[in-house]
């Protein structure tokens, strides 16, 4: 009995010992995954459990040899025996096989239609295109992830383009349909003209939805196999097919498969942007040019305080008592004057917020908006809530009518509703867990084909805007004289005009791309890789843009990209700084950063100051010698 009792109490004791051992042990985990930052937490399991990246990566590598063994026994088939082929296939669809039966298949086919396409060419207005890609085999990698759904992560200049080919052909074949997302009818435009030589070449039809495109002509293009557009014209025509009456009005098909391109652009920067189709409301417009009127009589701190970070502006307690005398009003935050603040407020933001060639323009007497990610004109497109009307009012153009919504929609529940959806951008790591928890998407990193070469100096720091474009100017300068070309990325119309400015001064030979020049974009893209080629763009050039390197320029250092400014989000960074150096090139990038920058100063705030007296030396010094040296 008592040995019972002892043996009890020697089991007791053993299990509180290894249940405190246990608790030691997970308080000793919780306090280093404490002390850990996020990232280096993610590197630890990686090595513990192994990184998702590589085990996705073994599991779609064993599908390259199996295509490229199909390519192998296509030799013989000439350009005219691919459309026989492709209907091939669509009938083994129509008998029960699967698309995923048929990939190495069909991809093997695709890469055997590049091979045949070899020297051929297609004129885009004034840009001829020579056809010389075949897939690699990452090429190959990236197009079996995108037909499984994934978000590809692709370096830029490793070919994206040509990536999404082969899941569009291989999901075209099914008779369904697939869209094909650009941010740009540049890009829309140019891929479906330049990709359409591969998709008509195996038997397929391709169409292109832009702006300008009727009806009739829409309905024509969603009923190709492929079909090209922008994130708006494929939302607002699913709008406009919801809104019809009858079935023959409607242009779309079902939403079947989308590839977007610069999917974090469009998923994650606009995923909240809605689309609204509306009509114009009753009500007169004649108020919009009384409260713009009336907001010239206020000034600022002692009537009206703003708020740049939330682009708000805000009445003071003497701006309320001026308004109110102006209006004749005793309280205007009553009923009676609710709706004199709201239009007071909108007139204020326009006035003190909104700029002109930054956050919109003015053409052919309309205020057309910049879109702040892609810098282009978006025409149609209008603030809500009576801010567009404040604006006209305040540029002295017509004030159209204030809109009454008729249906609207965001880019993130328009995309949710296809059957299938992927994406590639070469930007997409940093948003990897919004992409699963949003669109339960999974985010795939494919390698590159060769690697990276591109020289990224770190910032240059200057106390003044007006110091650092002199830096950069004189950098650019130096680099023209070298023969190198140079691309100076700029965040918006004004800035892009103040640089060419200062090169003018230096009587230095240069272009500029911003939305006013969107006309001559694919000119400007055309020759921004020549010898001693500069050009100043806004952020237009940062996506999607293939600059093609001039003959001996890799010998003489390849392309420079200086930005003048840093984005809020590191990828549009990235999206510039890599339009040099791809696909193996040489080239460098820099950034040139000022303590009077946008960045610097919305979201800095006290933390930025420099704190060592020889820190700060060094930066006006720097300003100072700046200075002297233009002079």
């Amino acid at each position: 009995m008592e040995q019972g009792i002892a043996g009890t109490r020697a089991c007791s004791i053993s299990k509180r010992s290894t249940l405190n051992q246990n608790t030691f042990k997970s308080f000793e985990v919780r306090r280093i995954f404490a002390i850990l930052s996020p990232m280096a937490i993610i590197e630890f399991l990686n090595k513990l459990l192994g990184d998702p990246n590589e085990k996705e990566l073994k599991r779609i590598q064993p599908v390259v040899p199996k295509v490229r063994e199909w390519q192998k026994n296509y030799q013989n088939l000439q350009l005219s025996d691919l459309p026989v082929k492709t209907e091939e296939f669509k009938k083994r669809i129509v008998k029960g096989e699967t698309v995923d039966d048929l990939l190495p298949e069909a991809f093997g086919l695709v890469c055997r239609a590049c091979e045949i396409l070899k020297g051929s060419t297609e004129s885009i207005g004034k840009q001829t295109f020579t056809w010389d890609m075949v897939p690699f085999d990452v090429q190959i990698i990236g197009g079996a992830a995108l037909h499984k759904g994934c978000i590809a992560e692709m370096k830029t200049g490793e070919g994206k383009t040509l990536v999404c080919t082969l899941p569009v052909y291989l999901n075209a074949i099914s008779g369904k349909g697939v869209h094909v997302v650009t941010v740009n009818d540049y890009l829309a435009r140019r891929d479906s003209a330049w990709m359409g030589m591969l998709y008509k070449a195996l038997g397929l039809t391709v169409g292109v939805i832009i702006h300008e495109k009727s009806t009739e002509e829409r309905r024509e293009a969603y009923a190709s196999d492929v079909t090209y557009g922008t994130n708006n014209e494929f939302g607002f025509d699913y709008l406009r097919d919801n809104m019809a009456v009858a079935l023959p009005r409607q242009v779309q098909r079902s939403l079947h498969y989308a590839i977007v391109d610069e999917v974090d652009s469009i998923l994650i920067d606009e995923a909240r942007t809605p689309l609204i189709i509306s009509q114009p409301a009753e009500e007169s417009t004649t108020k919009y040019l009384q409260y713009a009127q009336l907001t010239k009589a206020l000034q600022e701190t002692t009537h009206f305080t703003r708020d740049e970070k939330q682009r708000v502006a805000s009445l003071t307690e003497e701006g309320i008592k001026k308004m109110e005398e102006l209006l004749g009003i005793e309280n205007i935050y009553t009923e009676k004057g609710f709706e004199e603040v709201h239009h007071i407020e909108q007139a204020l933001r326009a006035h003190a917020i909104y700029k002109n060639d930054v956050d919109y323009v003015i053409k052919d007497g309309e205020i057309i908006i910049v879109d702040e990610f892609t810098g282009r004109l978006m025409p149609g497109r209008r603030y809500s809530h009576g801010l567009h009307q404040a604006i006209e009012a305040k540029e002295g153009v017509e004030v159209q009518r204030e809109s009454r919504t008729l249906a609207t929609i965001t880019f993130q529940n328009y995309f949710r509703l296809y059957s299938k959806l992927a994406g590639m951008t070469g930007t997409a790591k940093t948003e990897e867990e919004e992409f699963e928890s949003i669109y339960k998407l999974r985010t795939f990193v494919i390698p590159t084909h060769k690697p990276v070469t591109r020289s990224d100096k770190t910032d240059s720091v200057y106390r003044t805007v007006e110091a650092k474009f002199r830096a950069v100017a004189k950098i650019a300068k130096e680099k023209y004289e070298k023969g190198q070309p140079i691309l100076i990325g700029t965040t918006s119309i004004e800035k892009s005009e103040a640089m060419s400015l200062l090169l003018n001064e230096l009587h230095v030979p240069h272009q500029v791309l911003n939305a006013k020049q969107h006309e001559k974009e694919a000119e400007i893209i055309a020759s921004a890789g020549q010898k001693s080629s500069i050009t100043i763009a806004t952020n237009m050039a940062g996506r999607g843009t293939d600059i093609k390197l001039g003959e001996g320029i890799a010998g003489l250092g390849g392309l420079v990209v200086l930005g003048t400014e840093r984005h809020e989000a590191r990828r549009i960074d990235n999206q510039l700084r890599g339009r040099s150096g791809r696909q193996g090139d040489p080239g460098e990038s820099q950034f040139f950063v000022s303590m009077e920058d946008d960045l610097m100063r919305l979201f800095g705030g006290d933390r930025l100051k420099i704190r060592y007296p020889a820190s700060r030396r060094a930066v006006r010094r720097r300003d100072e010698q700046t200075q002297r040296a233009h002079l």
